[in-house]
């Protein structure tokens, strides 16, 4: 018998890896938005790389890995200063966070494939978008530890368009940038339809446009009072006896230099006490004798372990008379100050630098009463998270105070970071807003955005700033979140459209 014909051999397409790592240094530079780079001017179009690498991929499966590699290079991008802790999990952790890339890729790729029509370019301006803002909301989930890096922290210097955040907090920013990108690919789409280029390219000018707009329009507050604050950064000191001495040692020098006869109250950072006060009994004499010298409130912040065993991180108003008012920081890093289902992933603190026990949560936020002014304290990781200052906002307060430390980073771009939000912050709450790190960076801004103060992390010593307190309730105080409720209902539209159009198709070939 002849031999059976052979099959013929199936020639499989070969990965497409050049252009996944493309994708990945394309998601990277997206990062670069923030400070120090600070490219603010990128993150208008930083994703049409992204955009054009996904849309322009063969099939569904292969735009979902690119915009994965996308996501992965933009988080290692913006996390890079975490790598010392994670050490060998780095890789596991930024294929996990990537995914987060995942569903606005899925859109892209449904919505800007193939000939692009004006109907689809539309959608793509509202839809992608709307994705983003979601993804953003959800990863902002106190359990989800996901609230560093949202895309519109980006434009912290860009006045007038930074007054977006008033009208729709953080959200209404990172909607914007995302369009912008959306509208370039589009415009730039070598088989987007003529009138779908026009369509796109003329709504990305009327975004901005209005955005530059309504700040430009918006009245300034009025001032009510002025609060004048010293600031006491003494660097990376390791040893809580020693930072304690430091922060002693600079308090004094800003009262000897004769400049606090006009400082209403002085902060201390994050950490600044590493002893807890109601067991040192010599260590609370000692804060006691350090707020009588300055005859002035001093604001410390105790880090240590309490009486029944566990550690928090409490805020303390230290009084020339007394202690005063206390506030125990609620929203603790995962990891770095508890593990999450520790029993599952307690093993972590070996291999990492992971908290080795979790730390105690406070239970509410609160108010101080200092010098005429209500104040709202925080603390470091709190400063992430929009939904405080709307919290303290709708209290009354008139100024928001945090207290950070972030020395495990000393000399990465986390530092400068962290206090850009505080600019962000200010706008969403309409309420000044203060941030007072161990060794930097510490900064303050009005209302408006405005920088009073930017103190570097290469400088120790005191500081002071005068802060003018105005109460302005922003639209985004009034109404909350409504920009991701808003893209929440986008989305469940598009997926009822599209849904429609898959069983309209589904229908149609069945006719057939």
């Amino acid at each position: 018998m002849p031999p059976a014909p052979r099959a013929p051999l199936t020639v499989m397409p070969r990965p497409r890896w050049g252009l996944r790592l493309l994708a990945f240094v394309a998601g990277g530079t997206v990062s670069l938005v923030f400070p120090e780079a600070g490219l603010w001017w990128w993150a208008y179009v930083g994703l049409v790389p992204v955009l054009a690498l996904v849309r322009t991929a063969p099939n569904r499966r292969e735009a979902l890995v690119r915009s994965w590699a996308a996501g992965c290079g933009f988080f290692l991008g913006l996390h890079y200063w975490l790598v010392p802790s994670l050490l060998v999990f780095t890789p596991i952790l930024v294929l996990v966070v990537g995914l987060v890339w995942v569903p606005w890729g899925a859109g892209a790729w449904w919505l800007l494939r193939g000939d692009i029509s004006v109907r689809r370019a539309l959608a793509a301006l509202v839809v992608l978008p709307s994705i983003w803002v979601m993804t953003e909301y959800v990863r902002a989930w106190d359990p989800f530890g996901g609230s560093w890096g949202f895309l519109g922290l980006s434009q912290w210097q860009v006045r007038p368009v930074l007054a977006l955040a008033a009208l729709g907090g953080v959200w209404a920013l990172s909607f914007l940038l995302v369009a912008t990108s959306v509208a370039a690919t589009v415009a730039f789409a070598s088989h987007a339809r003529k009138w779908a280029r026009a369509a796109a390219a003329g709504l990305g000018v009327v975004l901005i446009a209005a955005a530059v707009a309504y700040g430009l329009t918006r009245p300034e507050p009025e001032v009510v009072g002025h609060l004048h604050i010293g600031g006491v950064q003494p660097g990376v000191v390791h040893s809580p006896r020693a930072r304690l001495e430091a922060n002693e040692r600079i308090t004094d020098e800003l009262v000897a230099a004769d400049v606090t006869h006009d400082v209403d109250v002085i902060v201390w950072g994050q950490s600044s006490v590493g002893i807890d006060i109601d067991i040192a009994a010599d260590v609370r004499q000692r804060l006691l004798a350090v707020a009588d010298r300055a005859n002035r409130p001093v604001i410390v912040n105790v880090d240590g372990r309490l009486p029944h065993g566990r550690i928090s991180k409490t805020t303390i108003v230290v009084r020339p008379d007394g202690l005063g008012d206390t506030y125990t920081k609620q929203r603790l890093v995962p990891f770095g100050e508890y593990i999450p289902l520790r029993p599952i992933f307690g093993w972590l603190a070996g291999f990492t630098k992971a908290a080795e026990e979790d730390r105690l949560p406070g239970t509410d936020f609160t108010t101080f009463e200092l010098a005429g002014a209500t104040i709202g304290p925080l603390i470091s990781y709190e400063s992430t998270f929009p939904d405080i200052r709307r919290t303290l906002a709708r209290r009354g307060v008139d100024m928001t105070l945090v207290q950070g430390a972030a020395t495990t980073f000393q000399g990465s771009w986390a530092l400068p970071q962290q206090a850009s939000f505080e600019a962000v912050r200010a706008v969403e709450s309409g309420r000044p807003a203060v941030l007072v790190a161990v060794s930097g960076t510490s900064a303050a801004f009005d209302p408006r955005g405005r920088q009073l103060a930017w103190i570097d992390q290469d400088h120790t010593g005191a500081w002071t700033v005068d802060v003018p307190l105005s109460h302005e309730d922003t639209p985004f105080v009034r109404w909350g979140d409504w920009v991701p409720a808003v893209s929440l209902s986008v989305l469940i539209l598009a997926t009822a459209a599209a849904l429609s159009d898959a069983l309209r198709a589904r229908r149609h070939h069945h006719d057939r």
